[in-house]
């Protein structure tokens, strides 16, 4: 039995709704975002258009083996090209230590030392476990009121806009890697679902982060005058 007009027209309607609903959590997340976000190597100025910031915050992206991935290199890397270029004074480095065998934040301060980066301008974040968390952490428990957030491009809406409504000034530096890694394209794809808890987590539920705190001062030794 065909179907009616108006039972066709109601679930085209309906379909339209779901794909509006759907891409609500990522339009937010690039509009929140918007004129808050470079990307390294775009131009040759690019580095010029980086506002000046008293930290980067580094989210992590994988340590196997005790190792950076690749992601996790390239962010580094960028990180320190920040610093040696007097973009940021210190570096928030936050990732996943959950247990015992894997340490992202210990690898990542190791990474950045030997490539040349003071030790003493290095905060580890151990309980970065999501970029929610990372955001929420850097601003009540490292006293961050304003950073550079450096990640992929792919990431970076979700990741300024979260650190953003965390309630840091917050401007985004990411690695164009889908010119290098053919995964970074199911990375991109995640991102629907991700902004999706991105939004659910910190503008309905405005969820607390695993680890809440105690307040730490190492952010603010590292930025303090010698």
């Amino acid at each position: 039995m065909p179907l009616s007009r108006t039972v066709l027209r109601r679930s085209y309607l309906a379909a339209v709704l779901l794909s509006v609903l759907g891409l609500s959590p990522m339009t937010w997340a690039w509009l929140t975002s918007s004129g808050h976000r470079a990307v390294a190597d775009s131009s040759p100025g690019w580095l010029e258009d980086v506002p000046e910031a008293p930290v980067a915050l580094v989210l992590g992206a994988g340590a196997p083996g005790g190792t950076p991935s690749p992601m996790l290199a390239s962010r580094l890397d960028l990180s320190a090209r920040l610093y040696r270029a007097g973009k940021v004074r210190a570096i928030l480095l936050s990732g996943d230590n959950s247990r015992k065998d894997y340490d992202e934040p210990t690898v990542m301060r190791d990474y950045l030392v030997a490539r040349g980066i003071p030790a003493k301008a290095l905060v580890l974040d151990y309980a970065g476990f999501d970029t929610w968390d990372s955001c929420v952490r850097a601003r009540t428990v490292f006293g961050a009121t304003r950073a550079t957030v450096v990640t992929q491009v792919f990431h970076l809406p979700r990741a300024v806009t979260l650190c953003r409504t965390a309630g840091i000034d917050a401007f985004g530096v990411g690695d164009d890697s889908a010119k290098r890694w053919a995964t970074t394209y199911a990375l991109a794809a995640r991102e629907f679902f991700a902004s999706a808890k991105g939004l659910l987590d910190s503008v309905v539920l405005s969820s607390a982060p695993v680890f809440p705190g105690p307040r730490e001062t190492a952010l603010e030794d590292a930025l303090r005058p010698e």
